[in-house]
């Protein structure tokens, strides 16, 4: 089984070490120091560098890890979807979920998801790419994955996510559950938390649906539910 490691780098950027025995992976690898002393004290191999997208925050770490190891860049804007990554012999799977950018990836395990800025702790991101089509169809595809799947983010945006995930569900109590939860030093939630705090994985829930109605955006189908939904600052 492969293990995740995370580590914190600038106001709230999310660096990740996935690891097995001997070998590990570092995404997004900005927190470098942390990651190389954990190689170091785990006695681990760092084999393979590489990101969820190529925003400059999610870079940083790159460079150094390379320099200090052996390992091998892999550039993440050009993996075909459903890539195989193999770490001491267990398998990590790339998604492709253009959306918050073209090129986003996303690291799956068979039981953690790192996710960049695609799907957050309690939101989703900015569709700078534009097309929100592919974004819907992107955070669509994440959320087919089982419930206990663990939500790994770019970000630890957790705190202002559930305030406007509380402004649009103000009766839901699982959001007041979540942030009981919340641990700074340990930042992800499940699939199934998800279902229930995250207002864009909620299209079809009533509370969702009202709003939209109150508020005179169109919400027919769960397509016109996401683009209303992502129109709401």
């Amino acid at each position: 089984m492969l293990n995740v490691e995370q580590s914190r780098y600038g106001a709230d950027n999310l660096a990740y070490l996935i690891y097995g025995t001997t070998q590990a992976m570092a995404i997004d690898g900005g927190a470098w120091r942390e990651i190389l002393s954990f190689l170091e004290r785990n006695s681990l191999s760092l084999t393979f560098v590489t990101n969820t997208h190529q925003h400059d925050d999610h870079m940083p770490g790159n460079d150094h890890l390379l320099k200090a190891t052996r390992a091998q860049f892999l550039n993440s804007a050009a993996f075909p979807d459903n890539h195989i990554i193999i770490i001491d012999g267990e398998t990590i799977v790339v998604y492709r979920t253009p959306g918050h950018t073209d090129d986003s990836v996303c690291f799956y395990t068979g039981q953690a998801l790192i996710t960049g800025d695609a799907l957050f702790n309690g939101t989703v991101g900015n569709c700078f790419s534009g097309n929100l089509k592919n974004f819907y169809l992107s955070i669509k595809r994440l959320t087919a994955l089982p419930d206990d799947t663990i939500i790994y983010a770019g970000h630890d945006y957790v705190k202002d996510s559930l305030a406007f995930a509380k402004r649009l569900e103000p009766n839901n109590k699982e959001i007041d559950r979540f942030w009981n939860s919340y641990d700074p030093d340990h930042v992800y939630s499940t699939m199934a938390d998800e279902r229930r705090i995250n207002p864009y994985l909620r299209l079809n829930e009533e509370p969702i649906i009202n709003l939209l109605k109150k508020t005179n955006l169109p919400y027919a189908t769960e397509s016109e539910r996401w683009r209303s939904l992502m129109s709401i600052e």
